[in-house]
């Protein structure tokens, strides 16, 4: 697992020597990478095999020459990273650790070809694009010279036009806008449980992990009167403001930082945990893998001491844990009863997402059978 980084005074360097001088710079690494301990300069003279042997052998490679060249060469790269990794399992579960640790090594080799970034959080290569804007969003105004990944910066890039144009939520009739690191609802199934499912009362509801806010604007918009959104994640906490705020629902939302709930009881808590139960290797992964079912076992376990007597615990989960062979349903049941808890109804919905009807991924018997069910649970008699 890599180790965490952070764009400060007493973050790690990153070392490499250019024409005959000794040179570092601030190793910069939002997904919590380790700076590699040998790096050389490169420039468009670089093959894509030499890229490959380079980054096999755990090299930084620097780049100096132009920007879109650096571009492509990414994306050889990544091909020939990819060649013999979609063998297939018949068993679903050795099928999703193979995934796993393929795409760890894929991200590993793929964020070894690095871009220097200067003290005004801008690329100085030729045809390099403005970054300023979206790096500021990430990184924030304290700007050293820097390294960072040319693969990092291609996300920092692509979230800051997610965060622009905003995702459009058919349930709100309106778009929320996701910020760097914190998750996208672009998986509108499981919004539309949440925007029909039978209220239990419309005074006051937490939403526990709210991420960008989707599901508190949702029932919002549904007219519960009160809702605490609640995460404990920095971004998060900033991501679901604005979104509140953008969509006129900031004297019914409050948005505040606490792990899971907030004080006292409500008619209605909802939670939205990350759906498969496994290590997450980056800081970035926290969002769709949680270890242990940390946070599903401790929104569980936390239920009825949150919950008004006639209230509801509405619990947003996909079965694909199941189908990959990580958590049986028996289990889930089993957690439910022992939080002392009893379901009161489960509304199911179908995946519409592309890689449902993918042959060719890995992982598409579980992709294509999943189900993503809203579990209305209530205190046991």
């Amino acid at each position: 697992m890599p180790s965490t980084t952070h764009a400060t005074t007493d973050a790690p360097r990153i070392q490499w020597e250019e024409a005959g001088t000794a040179h570092s710079a601030l190793w910069r690494s939002d997904s919590g990478w380790a700076a590699p301990t040998r790096v050389v300069v490169v420039d468009d003279t670089l093959t894509a095999d030499a890229a490959y042997r380079l980054a096999s052998s755990g090299t930084g490679m620097l780049w100096r020459g132009d920007f879109h060249n650096a571009r492509q060469l990414l994306s050889a790269l990544a091909r020939r990273v990819e060649r013999g990794q979609r063998m297939r399992d018949r068993d679903l579960t050795a099928a999703f650790r193979r995934h796993r640790t393929e795409a760890l090594r894929r991200a590993h080799l793929l964020g070894l070809l690095l871009v220097p970034l200067d003290t005004d959080l801008r690329i100085p290569l030729r045809r390099a694009p403005n970054v300023r804007q979206a790096c500021l969003e990430v990184y924030g105004p304290k700007a050293p010279a820097s390294v960072v990944s040319l693969r990092e910066v291609m996300g920092v890039i692509g979230a800051h036009e997610w965060r622009t144009k905003g995702v459009e939520i058919e349930a709100l009739g309106a778009r929320i806008h996701p910020h760097y690191g914190v998750f996208s609802p672009v998986r509108g199934e499981y919004l539309d449980l949440v925007a029909s499912a039978p209220l239990p009362g419309t005074g006051l509801a937490f939403d526990i992990g709210a991420g960008t806010g989707v599901l508190s604007a949702i029932l919002a918009q549904r007219g519960v009167s009160r809702i605490v959104a609640t995460d404990q994640d920095a971004r998060a906490l900033v991501c679901a403001r604005e979104n509140i705020a953008a969509l006129g629902f900031s004297s019914s939302v409050d948005v505040v930082e606490a792990d899971l709930f907030p004080a006292g009881r409500a008619d209605l808590v909802v939670c939205n945990p990350p759906w498969i139960p496994a290590a997450a290797t980056t800081s970035t992964d926290f969002a769709v893998y949680d270890p242990n079912s940390r946070m599903l076992r401790g929104f569980l376990a936390g239920l009825a001491d949150h919950l008004e007597p006639n209230g509801e615990g509405w619990l947003i989960l996909s079965d694909i844990a199941e189908r990959l062979g990580l958590r049986s349903r028996a289990e889930l049941l089993d957690l439910i009863e022992d939080a002392g808890l009893a379901v009161v109804a489960r509304l199911d919905t179908r995946p519409k997402h592309p890689r449902a009807s993918d042959p060719t991924d890995p992982l598409h018997a579980a992709r294509a059978a999943e189900v993503t069910s809203l579990w209305r649970l209530k205190i046991a008699a």
